[in-house]
């Protein structure tokens, strides 16, 4: 079997993100399983036109915005001659819409978040209004009818508002934290934040919410993780006990989300929120926005939503930072969320027979029957 995964951007990508994780580990899986990959994505500077990654195959051509034209061209001169099965088109603000050129090979559609409210975040406000209104629905509109698969609730919900009505959840993955042993937890109150710092992310909703409550929990600490544009900002902004660390390693993220007593997010809308699991599977709590996705990955980890504002996060720390540090929770198994193989499994059991398709043979077959 062949699946051709078209995306704007894959993980060699500097701004790659949850969405492009899950590409990659579930094309790794179905790759390891037998399954011939390839995943279409934007050229990076300094990357392979072609290579092989994790046993699936990267091409990759055109930017950010060109990158739709590209993908066509190479379906047109090389793609619909290798022998396709199943293509997924992956749905990213600017869709490829694959199902109009791609007519030889079944398409099914999957989205992670919309953009509604972010474009105010995104872009100068006339074209944030002319994406909202005019362009998002115009693209979307296109794929009613096509059999698509989301995230979460919050985000089928969302696709079902632009018309698109045949739409299944699949559930978001994780590994397992690499870590021997959890450390021990702070022993001054501790929140943690991790997130690119970028508009809709509302890094600076956190900065004003810990600067108010610093004059109650004098002791408070607060560590913010990532990179991203408004990093230096964010940076001139934070007060003494609140670190404004950018981009670490994988392991010191890991460590500090695991000696942390309450990870916050405030992020305007998620596609699911994939460290809000990564931080719960540590034994961290959530305290998040009550938006799309994050409601979602905040529920299943057992987390507490609040309303997006400061003004609630004022609220509602002290308490759960109290409760945190009286009655540490158990780490959460996956987060709320389950390991890559079971959703690579359920992924291309719902992508098969949404497009009329058999299963496959050979090792995914019976990981497949169980999800199914």
């Amino acid at each position: 079997m062949r699946i051709l995964i078209v995306t704007w951007r894959d993980l060699a990508h500097e701004a790659a993100g949850g969405a492009e994780v899950y590409t990659e580990k579930v094309a790794a899986h179905w790759a390891r399983a037998g399954i011939d990959v390839t995943v279409f994505a934007a050229a990076v500077p300094g990357a392979a036109a072609e290579e092989v990654v994790d046993g699936y195959r990267v091409v990759r051509a055109g930017g950010r915005f060109t990158v739709y034209r590209a993908a066509r061209r190479w379906w047109r001169r090389q793609g619909r001659f290798e022998g396709f099965d199943l293509v997924i088109d992956m749905i990213n603000t600017v869709p490829f819409r694959a199902h109009r050129w791609i007519t030889e090979v079944p398409t099914v559609a999957f989205a992670h978040q919309t953009c509604e409210d972010i474009w105010k975040y995104n872009a100068p406000k006339g074209a944030a209004a002319l994406g909202r209104y005019v362009l998002e629905p115009r693209w979307l509109r296109a794929y009613r009818g096509l059999p698509t698969m989301a995230v979460s609730a919050s985000t089928r919900d969302a696709l079902r508002d632009f018309g698109i009505a045949d739409v299944t959840v699949v559930p978001e993955g994780i590994d397992p934290p690499e870590l021997v042993s959890l450390p021990a937890k702070e022993q001054r109150p501790t929140i943690v934040w991790c997130a690119r710092h970028v508009p809709y992310k509302r890094p600076m909703d956190l900065i004003e919410a810990a600067t108010r409550l610093q004059v109650t929990i004098p002791d408070l600490q607060v560590w913010m993780i990532g990179g991203g544009p408004l990093l230096a900002e964010v940076r001139a902004a934070a007060p003494a006990g609140i670190e404004v660390l950018g981009r670490v390693s994988e392991e010191e993220k890991l460590d500090r989300m695991a000696r942390a007593h309450v990870h916050v997010a405030t992020s305007l809308r998620e596609g699911w929120g994939l460290v809000v699991s990564e931080a719960a599977a540590l034994g961290t709590p959530t305290v998040a926005y009550d938006v799309p996705g994050l409601r979602d990955s905040t529920y299943a980890a057992g987390g507490q939503v609040v309303p997006p504002a400061p003004d609630a996060l004022v609220a509602w720390l002290p308490s759960a930072l109290r409760a945190a540090m009286a009655h540490p929770i158990s780490p959460v198994a996956y987060g709320g969320a389950h390991p890559w193989e079971f959703v690579a499994a359920q992924v291309l059991s719902v992508a098969l027979t949404k497009a009329g398709l058999d299963a496959p043979t050979g090792p995914m077959l019976s990981v497949v029957r169980n999800a199914a």
